[in-house]
């Protein structure tokens, strides 16, 4: 094993999971740890879930790559003995479902902690294992509805659009592997384990499209936390063009980029007033200007466009098909989708995970074991750990610096999970070119966005080209832990920080970075934000519905007002940072870790793109999920619920609530393939039932029989869903230049050890610069204000909140930007 598959060498995670959480281990499994997967006699039933390839699992064989499996027979007095002796001995415990495996050995995660001090026990659920709605069922869509995901997905009236299924339990996974290695760490610290109650909907609500949390950039100057209750009305903030074989999207927002796209227009005459500058004057006039742009590209191809607006320096994407990611020649130079032998003796493509370090793939090494494969035993000795400090109640992360470069919302959210969880977070900033979440509203000290996303922040206004100004940042270095950067590849090398010029400053430097497309490969270098990212990973192709109304004239694509995938690749970065960290104190050896937001989406979407591969190469016979997921219509004005149907059982406990038993056995609807077939039909019937009631009347009604459904929720539904008040997800967060308290998360997991997040306010341009000069650099005041005026440092005095505001006009639902951005490169998003 490299070092890139060994971050967590020696970690011992004892898996009882279900399908709810083997992505949560797998994750583990991927950076080193020893995961032995504990089945019952025959092996575990999800390895015959659909979809299925030769009746084997896809989503099992991907979910459970790189662990090790070994059966233990719950009716078995030894063998439930010897459970217990592993978990004695294991570091993580991790289990799902209520009551969880666990209880079929006579005892669970709970009594687990209880029982062995040092260890970390995760119990993965849908709604947690308390509160009015903990016996509720989720699936993927029922957790985009009650998330707020769904009300903004879909056009401004008609049915909302269903995500991509997947895409939710993958971002739980990784919220849960964030917060248990943040437990573990805390371990590591003070010597005592954990239990985390772990809700799949807590994490869908924090971790995939927050209503409370950073909008991104082309919305910072948004006022997003009134109490809005209506449907997105610019569904073409990034538009979506047509073109001979295909469509293309474009992400105009800095000047300069909208001067390459003026010269490819052929520098067209009424649009050369500087006042189009201004991205609110190009959204006034974009319908004009977009009937110039669809005559441009109607006759050219997707890769003709994408080159030329390269070249012009345009932001641009194909917006391509899953198959044509899966055959990309930039994914396959990478080494992110890998030839495997997923079940025995049947290979396909299979993405391979989302880390490298050290520029080294970390991920897909050895299929899915069959059951029973191994011993019930640990490969090797435990980890060599610190000596604990015996202080247990404080945060894990307390005692870390982190120097913080990172822009917009992936890699300010990065930072602000690890201050949230305790680390020293020092904002490196420049004067020129603020943070793009910093624009407001005119008339606003700070956007909603900054504040969420920068909170337990120091600030310090750096020139990073100006020489004293690297000279400082190379002291700063010498005594950090981490240098966390989400520039375009490139950017810190040319700034004299490479990882190789970090690591001779202080060896044990941590340079976690993530970018578009990746560091290396043929991508690297092309500009990217998040929907740029969407749409050349197929995200956007699948992000639609045959039941959304649309007119001739606007392409059949929804993903337009969701930033994913920026905040979960803040947690996917989070969780190999803190890998690494854990690495280097063992070792004392750093690492330079990296992610590509591309790579993320493709392993977001893993078992879709596997069935997409084994189809097309034809290997064995594929059976799909034949479950029936639909948006419904309920009472009231726009108002929806969505339900999941997943088998026959579902179905039958269906009908009983809608008061028409006899549709359980009628040929239309009686089988899984039937309900396929007659889709329109079952949610024509559906729906005269669902729009009599309200979308909670819906939900309550069917699951109490046991069937999955949640209402359509928009923001302020979140702040009053019982399930969420009852778990105390959010908490006022109060910041002195915002007028109203904003909602925002209390950590990324309710924790029995380590206490709600910090709520110190998000600071100013330079706020903390005179302080840091101080305490960190040992600087006199003489010396520190020599280098303000010289343009090396800047302090609050020197930093002007108008420079990152701009006045906003029209819908308060349209979306807005400024560049250009920090350090002059554009953001990864």
């Amino acid at each position: 094993m490299q070092m890139a598959d060994r971050l967590l060498d020696g970690v011992r995670v004892l898996d009882l999971a279900g399908a709810e959480a083997d992505a949560v281990t797998r994750l583990l499994a991927d950076l080193g740890a020893d995961v032995l997967k504990v089945e019952p006699p025959g092996g575990s039933a999800t390895r015959r879930m659909l979809p299925t390839l030769a009746g084997a699992g896809i989503a099992f064989a991907v979910h459970n790559a790189n662990k090790r499996s070994a059966i233990l027979d719950p009716l078995s007095e030894d063998d439930r003995r010897q459970l217990l002796d592993l978990a004695a001995t294991a570091d993580i415990v991790v289990d799902s479902g209520l009551p969880g495996q666990a209880a079929k050995y006579g005892t669970s995660c709970a009594e687990l902690a209880d029982r062995y001090n040092t260890l970390v026990a995760l119990s993965v659920t849908d709604f947690g294992a308390a509160g009015p709605r903990s016996s509720w069922r989720a699936t993927d869509p029922v957790l985009y509805a009650m998330s707020g995901s769904l009300s903004r997905s879909g056009p401004t009236t008609g049915a909302p659009v269903l995500p991509p299924d997947g895409i939710a339990s993958a971002t739980a996974a990784v919220q849960a592997a964030w917060a248990v290695l943040a437990a573990y760490y805390n371990r590591l610290r003070c010597g005592t384990g954990d239990y985390i109650d772990f809700a799949r909907f807590d994490a869908v609500v924090m971790a995939l499209d927050p209503a409370f949390g950073a909008h991104g950039q082309v919305a910072a100057g948004i006022r997003s936390s009134d109490r809005w209750r209506g449907r997105p009305k610019n569904q073409d903030a990034y538009p979506i063009y047509p073109c001979k074989d295909g469509f293309v999207r474009l992400c105009v927002m800095a000047p300069r980029q909208w001067h390459g796209l003026r010269r490819w227009l052929g520098e067209p005459t009424d649009y050369q007033d500087p006042r189009y500058d201004v991205i609110g004057a190009r959204f006034a006039a974009w319908p004009q200007i977009s009937v110039l742009v669809a005559a441009s590209f109607a006759e050219k191809t997707m890769k003709e466009l994408v080159a030329a607006g390269q070249a012009h320096g345009v932001p641009i994407a194909a917006v391509l098909t899953p198959s044509r990611i899966l055959a990309s020649e930039h994914f396959h130079a990478v080494d992110a989708i890998t030839d495997a032998e997923l079940v025995p003796g049947l290979h396909t493509r299979v993405p391979t995970g989302y880390f490298v370090v050290d520029g080294r793939r970390c991920g897909f090494r050895t299929p899915a074991p069959t059951p029973g494969q191994d011993e019930p035993r640990w490969l090797a000795a435990p980890a060599p750990t610190p000596a604990p400090s015996g202080r247990v109640g404080g945060y894990p992360l307390q005692g870390l610096r982190i120097l913080d470069l990172g822009i917009i919302v992936a890699g300010g959210e990065l930072s602000r999970l690890f201050g949230d969880m305790g680390a020293e977070v020092i904002k490196v900033e420049s004067a020129e070119y603020p943070d793009g979440l910093r624009q407001a509203r005119t008339g606003d000290a700070m956007s909603e966005s900054f504040a969420w996303t920068h909170r337990n922040h120091l600030a310090l206004g750096l020139n990073l080209r100006d020489t004293e100004g690297k000279e400082i940042f190379a002291r700063l270095v010498a005594e950090a832990d981490a240098v966390f950067a989400n520039f375009k590849p490139g950017t810190l090398t040319s700034l004299g920080f490479s990882y190789e010029a970090l690591h001779a400053l202080n060896p044990r430097i941590v340079l976690a970075g993530s970018s578009a497309f990746g560091n290396r490969g043929p991508w690297s270098t092309r500009m990217g934000y998040g929907p740029l990212v969407r749409a050349a990973t197929g995200v956007t192709r699948l992000w639609t519905s045959e039941e959304a109304s649309t007119d001739a004239s606007r392409h059949a694509f929804f993903d337009s007002t969701t930033i994913f995938p920026d905040h979960v690749v803040a947690r996917v970065g989070a969780v190999l940072a803190l890998a690494a960290l854990i690495h280097r104190d063992r070792t004392g050896d750093g690492a330079h870790v990296h992610i590509s937001q591309a790579e993320v989406v493709v392993n977001q979407l893993d078992t879709l793109f596997v069935t997409e591969a084994a189809r097309a190469a034809g290997v064995a016979e594929i059976r799909n999920d034949a479950s029936v997921h639909a948006v419904y219509p309920c009472a009231g004005d726009d108002e929806w619920c969505v339900i999941s149907i997943r088998s026959d059982n579902e179905w039958r406990c269906a009908t009983s609530v809608f008061g028409q038993s006899e549709l359980a056995d009628d040929p239309r609807f009686a089988t899984s393939e039937s309900r396929i077939a007659h889709r329109a039909e079952l949610v024509t019937l559906v729906s005269a039932w669902t729009s009599t009631r309200s979308p909670v009347q819906v939900a309550e009604a069917l699951q109490s029989a046991g069937v999955p459904a949640g209402p359509m929720n928009r923001p302020p539904d979140i702040l009053e869903d019982p399930q969420l008040i009852e778990r105390k997800l959010l908490a006022d967060m109060v910041h002195p230049l915002i007028t109203r308290p904003l909602p925002a998360e209390t950590g990324p997991a309710p924790f029995r050890q380590i206490p709600p997040a910090p709520q110190r306010p998000a600071p100013q341009p330079g706020q903390d610069t005179w302080e840091i000069c101080r305490r960190l650099l040992g600087m006199s005041p003489t010396e520190a204000a020599r280098l303000i005026d010289r343009g090396a440092l800047f302090g609050p005095t020197g930093s002007s909140e108008s420079r990152a505001s701009v006045t906003f006009g029209g819908d308060r639902n349209t979306s807005v930007t400024l560049g250009p951005t920090a350090a002059g490169n554009r953001p990864d998003s």
